[in-house]
């Protein structure tokens, strides 16, 4: 077997077990992430595998085109010719254009794709929750319970969020002093609170638990202290939350 022959099944035992390990898998891993938590993960969670299997393949191929000429093409100790230098080769500069767009095409376009069904609004969802970013905490109003029923965190007492298991509901998102960034890292949701602009966001939760919230914008002295929890619970529980905060505003 040549020399060369050699080369290129060194080069195949590397990129062909990783491709299989990247692609091959009946199911991926999630990535830090769980599926069927809420509506967004089932359309977000793919895209985040497909992102990291195509950044995966492109590392590998990347790493071994920088590893081969080091090791295969490196200048001999006893050979004083000097390598082979290779410019203005038209198809590699191509190539090497072209695949870098279609990446960046691609992922663009299911990126486009998922995010237009995230973001669309229907008509009647379940339940309606106002959510509003303050310095330095949530207060969240269930226009259901009535117009007081608003619940205020503080620092010091970060407030729980009440969301109905199975059920869709739609968000008002707003701020009354400085951008915030209304964030609960396991449900794959991220959506600003900007003042002077309300914005929207519908989703269902489907697995009933209780999630941290945040928010991810540096949003003053006390950012790091916008925490608060949410919590999915059966419809049931739901109602009688509501009722709840219903009584208590009486």
């Amino acid at each position: 077997m040549s020399a060369r022959n050699k080369r290129f099944l060194s080069l195949a035992g590397i990129v062909v077990p990783t491709a299989l390990f990247l692609t091959g898998c009946s199911k991926v891993s999630g990535l830090g992430f769980e599926e069927g938590i809420t509506s967004v993960n089932d359309q977000s969670l793919s895209l985040w595998q497909g992102a990291w299997i195509a950044a995966g393949v492109v590392g590998v191929i990347t790493f071994i085109l920088i590893i081969w000429p080091a090791i295969f093409h490196r200048l001999k100790k006893d050979s004083p010719e000097f390598p082979k230098q290779t410019q203005y080769n038209v198809p590699v500069e191509i190539l090497y254009t072209v695949i870098p767009f279609l990446i960046v095409a691609v992922l663009f376009g299911y990126t486009l794709q998922k995010q237009n069904v995230i973001t669309a609004k229907t008509t009647g969802p379940a339940h309606e929750i106002s959510v509003e970013g303050i310095q330095w905490s949530w207060q969240f109003a269930y226009p259901e319970a009535g117009s007081g029923a608003v619940v205020t965190g503080t620092p010091a007492q970060p407030p729980t969020l009440y969301l109905p298991q199975g059920e869709k509901i739609r968000f008002t998102i707003t701020s009354n002093d400085v951008v915030h960034g209304f964030w609960i890292p396991a449900f794959m949701i991220q959506i600003q609170n900007l003042p002077g602009v309300t914005n929207h966001l519908e989703f269902t939760a489907n697995k009933l638990g209780t999630y941290p919230g945040r928010c991810n914008i540096l949003c003053g002295r006390n950012h790091t202290q916008m925490i608060f929890s949410v919590k999915v619970v059966t419809p049931s529980e739901y109602k009688n939350y509501l009722e709840t905060l219903k009584a208590s505003t009486v």
